[in-house]
């Protein structure tokens, strides 16, 4: 008996010690390939988190600019004063006009009266490539005063079609305290000169984006002044009676230089150019329309965190 169980039991053994072999190598298998897989999936997301905790993946800037703009028609429209006109070709300018009166504001530490510019970014790979960045530009538009520009449509009325001086009774529009381009950008850094992500580098840096634009309506049409509500009251964004109201989206790209002058601290210099479309701009019991070529030089002091 004891003899048999041996030569009964050992293939039996064997046969299952065989079948147990080959599904622990095929679990072992299964294990090791989920394994790596599951660290190929990590592997991304290990990445972002450290791009996300690491030092110095933020960056913010303050600046100051210049604009020009391209001749716009505007489209005035106020259906209870029987005017629905277009003046022609208007030309613009910034404010302070000039580069001196831009100097003697912020010698004067005058902070808002020029056009400023923030920049506040995030780096999402680890190289520090590649930036998404929220961005404000305080631009400020006003038509030119004492320019004769075709005029269309119907006023009091009546039809239309002459030549106006723009006057500060005539028409006098501006966007003086902010045309606002609140934009989200894609921002990209391409090494040039000097240690790279250190003190003493240069790099280029190219931006692509779109928002909003938030104007400030001051103006005057055909003698009747816009109303808009005090600013510490009606603050914003979308009664004509606010200080600031959405009208209208913008879109632009921007390229130039950043350099790491000390430490963490940069300075950059950028030119950019934006296309925007305003609507229901508001004016006295009615609304303007216009389109706006823009471009723009600005002058930022940045740091990275």
């Amino acid at each position: 008996m004891t003899s048999i169980l041996p030569s009964l039991i050992s293939p039996s053994l064997i046969h299952i010690a065989k079948y147990a072999t080959k599904s622990v190598i095929f679990s072992a298998a299964v294990l090791l390939s989920a394994t790596g897989a599951m660290a190929q999936q990590q592997a991304p997301t290990e990445a972002v988190s450290r791009t996300l905790n690491d030092d110095n993946n933020w960056y913010f800037s303050w600046g100051y600019s210049r604009q020009q703009y391209s001749p716009t028609d505007i489209h005035v429209s106020q259906p209870s004063l029987g005017n629905d006109f277009t003046v022609h070709q208007v030309s613009g300018s910034d404010f302070p006009a000039t580069p001196k009166q831009t100097w003697d504001s912020i010698v004067s530490f005058d902070l808002t009266t020029p056009q400023e510019n923030v920049r506040i970014g995030k780096f999402m790979n680890p190289e520090k490539t590649f930036a998404i960045e929220l961005s404000i530009d305080h631009s400020k538009y006003n038509n030119n005063l004492g320019q004769t520009a075709k005029v269309t449509g119907v006023i009091n009325n009546q039809p239309y079609n002459g030549n106006m001086v723009l006057d500060s009774q005539n028409f006098d529009y501006a966007l003086h305290n902010g045309l606002n381009h609140i934009m989200v950008n894609a921002v990209w850094f391409h090494h040039l000169l000097g240690p790279q992500k250190q003190e003493g580098e240069l790099e280029l840096i190219s931006r692509a984006g779109a928002g909003i634009l938030l104007p400030h309506a001051q103006n005057v049409i055909l003698g009747k002044e816009n109303e808009v509500g005090p600013k510490g009251t009606n603050v914003c964004c979308f009664s004509s009676k606010d200080w600031w109201q959405v009208n209208g989206w913008t879109a632009g790209v921007e390229v130039g230089f950043r350099y790491r002058f000390y430490k963490s601290i940069y300075v950059e210099l950028t030119a950019k150019a934006a296309y925007g479309v305003l609507k229901g701009v508001p004016v006295y019991q009615g609304t303007a329309d216009h389109k706006l070529w823009m471009t723009e030089q600005v002058m930022s002091l940045g740091f990275l965190f």
